[in-house]
């Protein structure tokens, strides 16, 4: 016959804690000042994949190992060898480029992007997302001002959202 013990559960009190419960996510590096830098072009899928091997611009291979979910935002540096900062920067990409002719369509075009899961980024004056045939869709049927752009792209990925 085997015996269970039951076991006793306790609260832990939270206070007075010497680090922190979650931990932080840590800040992008700053190239060394005295570096060359080396930008290497990602698009936002690319901007994800963040375990993989690299050809930066210069010929030089970079092995990428970051921890998964990470997230590989323009401005961040990838790596430092030989006096070199190679660092994150936007690819150009398919973009509609939308401009809403007031504030009241702007808002009403934004919502209706976010209900697609989609980035919506302002780069200058206008609006950035990225192309594909169901953004054309609903653009057309906003009556929205747009113009299909190859643009280096700040946002996140179409399947990707915030958790």
């Amino acid at each position: 016959m085997v015996r269970l013990r039951a076991r006793r559960h306790t609260l832990t009190r939270l206070t007075g804690l010497r680090r922190a419960l979650l931990p932080r996510e840590p800040d992008p590096e700053e190239p060394s000042p005295t570096a060359r830098i080396v930008e290497v072009p990602m698009t936002a899928v690319d901007r994800r994949r963040v375990r993989r091997r690299l050809l930066a611009p210069d010929g030089a291979e970079l092995l990428l190992a970051f921890p998964t979910g990470t997230v590989l935002m323009p401005g961040r540096v990838l790596g430092e060898t030989g006096g070199v900062s190679y660092v994150v920067a936007a690819a150009p990409e398919e973009v509609a480029a939308v401009s809403p002719r007031s504030l009241a369509e702007a808002a009403r075009i934004a919502h209706a992007v976010g209900n697609l899961h989609r980035d919506f980024v302002e780069d200058g004056n206008v609006f950035l997302v990225l192309w594909d045939a169901p953004i054309e869709l609903l653009l057309t049927r906003l009556g929205a001002a747009f113009t299909r752009e190859t643009r280096p792209f700040h946002g996140r990925s179409s399947w990707e959202h915030e958790p």
